[in-house]
């Protein structure tokens, strides 16, 4: 069964686990308690390196190895690798949304989030809600 097959509620951006995790981040008591009992969830590969070295660059190699110790305890969250095809069908929205400052990881995001009929998106960055899909900081 691939990922696709299962029932997804939300798909998790950079974004959201920076702002659990740091709890210095304005959307901290938000996700907080959105991790707390967290519904289906699906992120990328992308996703995850991009919040380990955020974490590395901005404290240190404890706070990135911490945020990998979050990651690992998410019973919930569905971790989709990425090859060639999945940054051939993200290197459309980046064409597609080329007026924007939008990263291979979140253009990653709007496909998956495409892909899977997702309805919600828990991320603080307006490029995720591009496709339409509402951001969790709205609802």
């Amino acid at each position: 069964m691939s990922f696709m097959d299962k029932k997804t509620e939300a798909y998790v951006d950079t974004s959201a686990l920076i702002a659990f995790t740091d709890g210095s981040d304005t959307h901290h008591p938000l996700f907080f308690r959105l991790f707390a009992d967290p519904p289906p969830l699906v992120t990328t590969s992308l996703v995850i390196a991009e919040g380990h070295g955020w974490f590395l660059k901005r404290y240190d190699e404890t706070r990135a190895l911490q945020f990998m110790a979050f990651i690992e305890t998410i019973n919930m969250l569905t971790i989709v690798g990425v090859g060639k095809q999945e940054i051939i069908s993200a290197t459309s929205f980046l064409r597609k949304f080329s007026d924007q400052k939008l990263t291979l990881t979140d253009a990653m995001g709007l496909h998956i989030m495409q892909e899977t009929k997702i309805t919600s998106c828990w991320s603080t960055d307006f490029h995720m809600g591009l496709t339409g899909v509402p951001l969790v900081i709205h609802q």
